[in-house]
């Protein structure tokens, strides 16, 4: 795939794919295999710079777009899901902070997230709450003297294990006694304190080097310099970062896409069968031709999202899009290549059912695609609100 990319932009897609490079199939196998957190990787995206893509030069970023940290995400989403997790709370997590963060805050928050020397996770999803965000029952009270007590649970929370802080959503007002249910929530960017916050680690399909968790929390103190926002506005503070967290999984899916869509074209020149290639057969030919043309329009709707972003021009539909076509051509293509290999698309060492796998998620989180399809009939068919 080409984008008509500046030489700068070039260079950071370049120097990306370079860290990428040293880390190939067999260690992310063996990730997927033991379990452990990819820190090696992580870190050498850390040491790149990586981490401070769209992050404010006066805190140690590299001041870009948007735009950019998609090019930073494509390339890292080549090496699979698990890779894209390992990095993706600290490439685009702190959005909130740095739309709406005082400086004292930015200048305290940011720089170790950029270095590497925090790892951070992401407290928002709840067990009866799911994607209607203003159901969260999570509770931050004020006390007296100042600050906060938080009760409440979460599931989902990808890097909890590790994780030494944590952005958490929080209602400090309860939906039922609110103007409007987006009334009353609150976010705080504050250190996971394991005295005050159980974590445990939920078994899933895929992405096993990326630990998932339900985390309990009991009476956790949050000082009133840990709010990021006003008391009652968290749902405008969270908004800021959930288009650019769309934009940014479309380009992670669409990174995994091309992998799975080059190791499928890679075995089919190469794998005969009856005394030719299967790559001669228009059975194999035509899908893989179907899946690079969708990739090429997914890539195009993602980047024009990003520009959008990046320009301050409202892109809510264009984020969902490319995060509906991305993600559905990273299915697609994964499914394809396992397909394509046959019975040995079967087995691990092949790695492509490691991307069928991890695809999946794709039509689950971070927005299902049926709300994605609710919301692009709502905003640009003018059909009425389904939820």
């Amino acid at each position: 795939m080409t984008l008509h990319l500046t030489e700068d932009q070039r260079a950071i897609r370049d120097a990306v794919a370079r860290i990428c490079a040293e880390f190939d199939d067999g260690y992310w196998l063996d990730r997927d295999t033991d379990g452990a957190f990819p820190d090696a990787f992580a870190r050498r995206i850390a040491e790149g710079g990586w981490f401070g893509t769209c992050m404010p030069e006066a805190y140690g970023g590299a001041g870009l777009g948007l735009y950019e940290a998609a090019l930073v995400m494509r390339e890292i989403g080549r090496l699979g899901a698990a890779a894209v997790s390992s990095v993706h709370i600290n490439i685009f997590g702190l959005q909130p902070v740095v739309g709406f963060g005082t400086d004292a805050q930015k200048a305290r928050m940011l720089p170790p997230l950029i270095a590497g020397d925090h790892r951070a996770c992401f407290g928002v999803t709840e067990p009866d709450a799911g994607l209607d965000t203003t159901a969260i029952t999570t509770r931050a009270r004020p006390v007296a003297g100042g600050g906060y007590v938080v009760n409440g649970r979460k599931i989902w929370t990808s890097t909890a294990q590790s994780a030494d802080h944590i952005l958490l959503v929080t209602r400090t007002t309860p939906r039922e006694e609110a103007a409007r249910p987006t009334d009353g929530l609150t976010v705080f960017y504050t250190p996971l304190d394991r005295d005050r916050i159980e974590v445990r680690e939920i078994a899933k399909m895929a992405r096993k080097a990326v630990d998932s968790n339900a985390i309990f929390i009991d009476d956790l103190e949050v000082p009133e310099d840990d709010r990021i926002g006003d008391e009652g506005q968290g749902f405008r503070v969270l908004l800021h970062g959930l288009n650019a967290e769309r934009i940014l999984v479309a380009a992670g899916a669409l990174g995994a896409a091309e992998a799975a869509l080059d190791k499928a074209a890679g075995y089919a020149r190469e794998r005969e069968v009856f005394g030719r290639p299967i790559g001669k057969n228009q059975a194999i030919q035509h899908p893989l031709a179907d899946i690079w043309m969708r990739l090429r329009a997914a890539e195009l709707v993602t980047f024009n999202a990003a520009s959008l972003f990046d320009a301050g021009t409202p892109c809510g539909l264009e984020a969902n899009s490319a995060r509906y076509l991305a993600g559905h051509v990273a299915y697609d293509a994964a499914f394809r290549a396992v397909r394509v290999h046959g019975g040995l698309g079967f087995a691990r060492e092949y790695h492509v059912e490691r991307y069928f796998r991890e695809s999946v998620l794709n039509f689950i989180a971070p927005v299902s695609e049926e709300l994605i399809l609710s919301h692009v009939a709502e905003k640009a068919l003018d059909l009425p609100k389904s939820y």
